[in-house]
């Protein structure tokens, strides 16, 4: 895990680290070919310099976010944003389903949108995946 990573779990609540340390474990083992950093403050993994997955601490929980979530089709996930994201909101350890992550984890895998590209495409996402 990328040392501003752990810099910035270091910041958290006890709580919302305890959530963040549980996620990035799951995320480092099912995604183990993703590159780690802390991009726009926030802890994300990147697959060929595309974002996959990340989490950021809200005032009342951890958000979890996939770049390409919301064509998942996969229950757990809400809609995020005008693009293609999804997230799933924790406030607890206890709420982190590891199943779930680990099927949404593969997935994020094998279902992309070209974040990457986004400014030079002008605002459209092109499917990579």
């Amino acid at each position: 895990m990328h040392p501003d990573t752990l810099q910035y779990h270091a910041a958290l609540a006890p709580d919302d680290r305890a959530i963040c340390e549980r996620l990035a474990e799951e995320i480092a083992r099912h995604l183990p070919e993703a590159d780690n950093k802390v991009w726009r403050a926030h802890p994300v993994w990147f697959i060929d310099g595309n974002p996959i997955v990340g989490y950021s601490t809200l005032k009342h929980c951890v958000r979890l976010l996939f770049w390409s979530g919301q064509s998942f089709d996969e229950p757990g996930l809400a809609k995020e944003g005008k693009f293609k994201a999804a997230e799933a909101r924790y406030t607890s350890i206890d709420q982190v389903n590891s199943e779930d992550l680990a099927r949404w984890l593969a997935k994020a895998r094998d279902i992309q949108w070209d974040y990457k590209h986004l400014v030079q495409l002008k605002g459209r996402l092109e499917r990579l995946k």
